[in-house]
């Protein structure tokens, strides 16, 4: 089935190849300057630190949906083990199996593709097997530090969570963004809250798979206006799940990653966030939210903190 007509003329207002050059890897990244991150440094008040991650478990958010994305299988490989002799300082390690974007984690690149291309133009028989995103892998994302802004859809709506069926708009955005009183600027990476995490921390992880709310295939329009960075949210499939359009499945992925070039986020905890935000009054913070840098990878675990 080729994706409608619709989808390709979104494509082509979002468009960033070649942008920051035809050999580009890293793409919206590269709006967060020097001078991006000094601002973002000026956000720091009180130093209030938000962690961002759910912890990685072996009974975790993944629930077979999504083929092969296992969650962690932690094993000791050495239990107080005195390495050097007896009497000696003992040692214990440990050992993870698992889909590196089964929790929180960012979306590479070259996660999805469509046309078969890439991000750039790039083809995507690219990404092989026995060497994985040989372009764009998760291991150009080499530093993600910036000004993070809270857009609190639910609280904006007078919801605690949106309902499973509700497609986040840019109208949704823009009433978050007049709740949060901070522009979203250049460079900015934004986190979206739905509040569908709840789901999966009262224990219902096929519930919080789906239905879900999530972003609307409008979105990435909004974000391109804003030259937003990188953007994240709180649900396991990013949009909306199912989708808003018929048999349209996973275009919110392929409008950021492969035409804009823009990283995405999932399975976020933006809870206690927005509990932060709401009692400081102000929703813009500095966001640290480096991904491990696994060389070929896909995508990557991340531990991100807002400090505010």
């Amino acid at each position: 089935m080729t994706l409608p007509e619709e989808f390709h003329e979104i494509a082509g207002r979002v468009n960033n190849w070649g942008r920051w050059g035809a050999d580009d890897e890293t793409g919206t990244l590269n709006l967060i300057t020097d001078e991006v991150v000094r601002q973002a440094a000026a956000e720091v008040r009180t130093g209030r630190r938000v962690p961002l991650a759910l912890p990685l478990r072996q009974d975790g958010v993944q629930s077979g949906m999504i083929p092969g994305r296992v969650n962690p299988l932690h094993a000791m490989v050495q239990i107080n083990q005195e390495l050097f002799g007896p009497g000696t300082v003992a040692c214990s390690d440990d050992a993870v199996t698992m889909g590196l974007q089964a929790g929180t984690h960012w979306d590479a690149l070259t996660h999805v593709s469509h046309s078969g291309r890439l991000y750039n133009g790039r083809p995507a028989d690219t990404v092989t097997a026995h060497e994985g995103a040989g372009f764009a892998g998760i291991d150009k994302a080499r530093h993600i530090v910036s000004r993070g802004v809270l857009l609190d859809v639910a609280r904006a709506r007078g919801v605690d969570r949106l309902a499973g069926g509700h497609a986040v708009t840019p109208q949704d955005l823009d009433a978050a963004e007049e709740l949060a009183g901070a522009t979203v600027r250049s460079g900015d990476v934004v986190l979206v809250r739905t509040g569908q995490v709840q789901v999966y921390l009262t224990g219902d992880k096929h519930g919080y798979g789906y239905p879900s709310p999530g972003l609307s295939v409008r979105c990435p329009e909004w974000f391109h206006a804003r030259d937003v960075a990188a953007v994240a949210n709180d649900t396991l499939t990013f949009e909306i799940f199912p989708p808003e359009i018929d048999n349209l499945w996973l275009p919110v992925h392929a409008l950021d990653l492969v035409e804009m070039g823009m990283l995405q986020g999932q399975n976020w905890n933006l809870e206690e966030l927005s509990t932060a935000c709401g009692e400081e009054g102000r929703y813009a913070f500095l966001l640290s939210a480096t991904p491990e840098p696994f060389v070929g990878a896909t995508g990557s675990p991340v531990a991100p903190v807002a400090i505010l």
